[in-house]
C-alpha cells in the first residue's frame, strides 16, 4: 500500500513540474510575442493569421515550411541586415529564447521544425 501511495505522490510532483514548465514556457512565449511585435511587426505578419505590411517579407508563422525555426537563434543572437535599409541589432540570450520559443508556437506548416533542447547561448 505504501508502495502505491508512493507512486501517487510522484505521479502528482512529475505532474507540477510538468506544469511549471508549462507556465514558464508559455510566459517566454507572451514575451517573445511582445519582442517580435515591437521590433518585426511592421514589416512581417507575426501571427497566425494575417498578411505581412511588407510585400517581400515571409510571414512568421511559416518560417518552419523552409528551415528549423531554432536555425534563428544565431542570426538574432547576432545581429542581422534584413535588404538593403534595415539592421537587426544583436538580442540578448533571453529575448532570443523568448522570440524562437513564441515563433514555434505559431508555426502552420505540417511538420513544423522544432528545438530538442534549449538554446545554447549565452
Amino acid at each position: 500500500m505504501r508502495k502505491i501511495a508512493s507512486i501517487l505522490i510522484a505521479a502528482v510532483a512529475l505532474g507540477g513540474a510538468a506544469s511549471a514548465n508549462d507556465a514558464v514556457t508559455q510566459a517566454e512565449a507572451v514575451r517573445g510575442r511582445a519582442l517580435v511585435e515591437a521590433n518585426c511587426s511592421s514589416c512581417h505578419a507575426i501571427g497566425v493569421r494575417g498578411d505581412s505590411p511588407a510585400r517581400n517579407a515571409p510571414a512568421f508563422r511559416t518560417i518552419s515550411q523552409t528551415y528549423p525555426v531554432a536555425h534563428l537563434e544565431e542570426a538574432l543572437a547576432e545581429g542581422m541586415s534584413i535588404g538593403a535599409e534595415h539592421e537587426l541589432a544583436a538580442m540578448a540570450p533571453r529575448d532570443v529564447n523568448a522570440i524562437v520559443v513564441y515563433l514555434e508556437t505559431i508555426q502552420t506548416s505540417a511538420t513544423p521544425q522544432r528545438r530538442a533542447t534549449p538554446p545554447a547561448i549565452g
